[in-house]
């Protein structure tokens, strides 16, 4: 017989999360927040939200008629708005539920981007410093509405109660907390001061800190210090334009601690985004990002912004204030989103226009600042063709001439060599010059690319990457009858160097004190080594035939100097091991100019070398 089951013993049970609040506090503070301190910007957010709401119930009220005050004297941290206050049903709606924001209810959520909070759970961040927050509101929205207790505990239980409407006789909200012991770090009234300056000096409404020295009353006490006395700098008037930028580079060096090379303004009306660019005096290693001081509608949300500009703009700190920007759930960082991306190719507009000026009306500050800064300007010209075409012939570089700029070194060469690397612009550099050749570093990053597209704003120059063979074509020959004497030593000598495969040649070139010159690209080491192991890995007629491949190869090149007197000594040495020796010490010395990183091989033959030529000398003296 069948079982028969009740349909009601499988229906689904509808039940509610249990929250313990600790366990979130203490995820918060660990995870979401990067500092206790946040809870009085927390704080500081929650009012100016209310005030941006009572502003919308009273469009006509003056922008100061309401404000913040703030208390702290060491045993309560007080925080009073004159905001838009709330309810008794508000209160167990918004402060009795984790996650919920007051800015969503009624129309509110359609003006959200007026409001700096977006996730509505700021309030918990207050259970960083107290085990209990309590909360007195007086809602703007009905008229002779009463006060209303809302008191929060650590433990999840709370408790609400209507107050006579004297317990607050104006509209707002008071938050006071009694700090626990452990937090007096950031709950001490020289501390909470120093927060509220730091989080809100920038901030539209009036803030006030009291300490309780200047008289009773509390935070209600007229004797509070502004917080914020004065707007932003760029929004403050000023007799004249040097004087503005005389003000806003000194806010620059209050913010940053250094005296900007210049200061840049910023304004980008389409997201209200407002403030500096402060240009740094000193260089700074390639895409090393420096963080940005980003405020939300006067708010501090970041110090440490990296993402409002691009990877090159290195060169500059920001500071701004934006109406927009979206901020992330710890209000600690930006939202990567389209505007943040319009934004930040906005601002790199602005940096590409302020190059462009200084290059056209002030090659004072233009020199000071490629001086500094023109490895990031080499970055942006690689990808910039208005910046290249702009600045490419002002841009220093590592030359056969010294540091020169591209239209210096123009303008003695009309064909200008560059190197692939550092390694061998060192080998070339010193005979490259004494044979008036211009030869450019391209070791360096960017310097290659940019040299090359030279041509593109100075078509009378030609660029040509300097192999070997053309260094070689400037190396003057030596005449027949020397090169006849010679060919017994150069034949020894490159029968020694064979491992290295490495070819020898006499050549005159200066300067004269040089003995021999390494011509070896790292491209060519790279092939050689490639072709060995693939010999080495392959045997028959596998390794015959990459045997062959090997051998065609490009091979180093030693050049010794008929002009340098040990070198026309050597080259008369008949002695077959002697030869050998002294070829493997020549190779040595010039392997080592070349200041590239010497193989295991090459160590072991200029000790060999080395000790050899030292026993010859001991054998004769004695």
């Amino acid at each position: 017989m069948p079982l028969r089951h009740n349909a009601a013993d499988h229906a689904p049970t509808d039940r509610t999360f249990q929250v313990d609040l600790r366990g979130l506090v203490d995820l918060l503070s660990h995870h979401l927040y990067s500092s206790p301190r946040v809870y009085l910007r927390e704080l500081l957010q929650n009012a100016v939200d209310a005030l941006t709401a009572r502003h919308g119930l009273e469009p006509g009220a003056p922008a100061d008629a309401f404000g913040i005050r703030l208390y702290a004297d060491g045993s309560v941290v007080r925080v009073e708005d004159d905001g838009v206050g709330l309810t008794e049903a508000d209160v167990h709606t918004f402060l009795a539920t984790i996650g919920r924001s007051s800015k969503r209810a009624e129309r509110i959520a359609e003006q959200r981007a007026d409001f700096i909070g977006q996730f509505g759970i700021g309030l918990l961040s207050c259970f960083l410093v107290a085990d209990e927050i309590h909360v007195v509101s007086r809602s703007a929205r009905t008229p002779d509405a009463p006060a209303v207790e809302w008191r929060g505990r650590g433990d999840g239980s709370y408790t609400v109660r209507t107050l006579p409407a004297s317990a607050r006789p104006r509209p707002g909200t008071t938050v006071t907390l009694t700090p626990r012991a452990d937090a007096g770090e950031w709950t001490r009234p020289a501390q909470v001061h120093a927060l509220a300056r730091h989080f809100g000096s920038l901030l539209r409404h009036p803030v006030t800190f009291d300490d309780g020295t200047s008289g009773p009353g509390g935070s209600g006490a007229s004797g509070g210090v502004p917080v914020n006395p004065e707007p932003a700098p760029w929004a403050q008037t000023h007799p004249t334009p040097g004087a503005r930028a005389r003000a806003l580079a000194a806010y620059g060096e209050e913010v940053f601690g250094f005296t900007p090379l210049d200061t840049i303004e910023l304004d980008l009306p389409a997201v209200g985004l407002k403030g500096i660019a402060c240009v740094l005096p000193e260089a700074v290693p390639a895409g090393r990002r420096h963080g940005h001081r980003v405020h939300v509608k006067g708010m501090l949300l970041s110090e440490q912004a990296e993402e409002i500009l691009p990877d090159w703009a290195f060169f500059v700190r920001c500071v701004v204030d934006a109406e927009s920007l979206r901020p992330t759930a710890s209000r600690e960082s930006l939202y990567e989103d389209d505007t943040l991306a319009a934004v930040r190719d906005a601002l790199a507009e602005h940096l590409r226009a302020w190059i462009a000026r200084a290059a056209a009306s002030d090659p004072d500050l233009l020199g000071r600042f490629l001086q500094v800064h023109h490895l990031a300007v080499k970055s942006l010209a690689v990808h910039d063709d208005e910046i290249m075409r702009m600045l490419l012939p002002w841009l220093p570089f590592e030359t056969t001439d010294g540091h020169a700029t591209l239209d210096e070194l123009a303008r003695t060469h009309r064909t200008v060599l560059v190197t692939s690397s550092v390694e061998e612009f060192r080998q070339v550099a010193a005979i490259a010059s004494a044979a008036g050749l211009g030869v450019v570093n391209g070791g360096y990053t960017y310097d290659r690319a940019l040299v090359h597209r030279l041509p593109e704003v100075r078509p009378e120059v030609t660029v040509d990457d300097l192999d070997p063979a053309t260094l070689t074509a400037h190396l003057d020959p030596v005449d027949r009858e020397t090169e006849l004497a010679a060919a017994a030593y150069l034949a020894q000598a490159r029968d020694a160097l064979a491992v290295f495969d490495c070819d020898v040649a006499l050549r005159t070139f200066q300067p004269a004190s040089a003995p021999a010159l390494l011509l070896d690209s790292r491209e060519a080491r790279h092939e050689r080594t490639r072709s060995q192991l693939a010999r080495e890995q392959h045997g028959g007629v596998w390794g015959d035939i990459l045997g062959a491949l090997r051998q065609e190869a490009p091979k180093a090149q030693l050049i010794l100097n008929q002009l340098n007197p040990l070198v026309r000594t050597a080259v008369t040495i008949d002695e077959p091991e002697l030869a050998r020796t002294s070829a493997e010490a020549l190779y040595g010395q010039a392997a080592m100019l070349s200041r590239r990183p010497l193989r295991p091989a090459e160590s072991s033959l200029i000790n060999r070398s080395f000790l050899d030529l030292l026993a010859r000398a001991l054998r004769k003296d004695s």
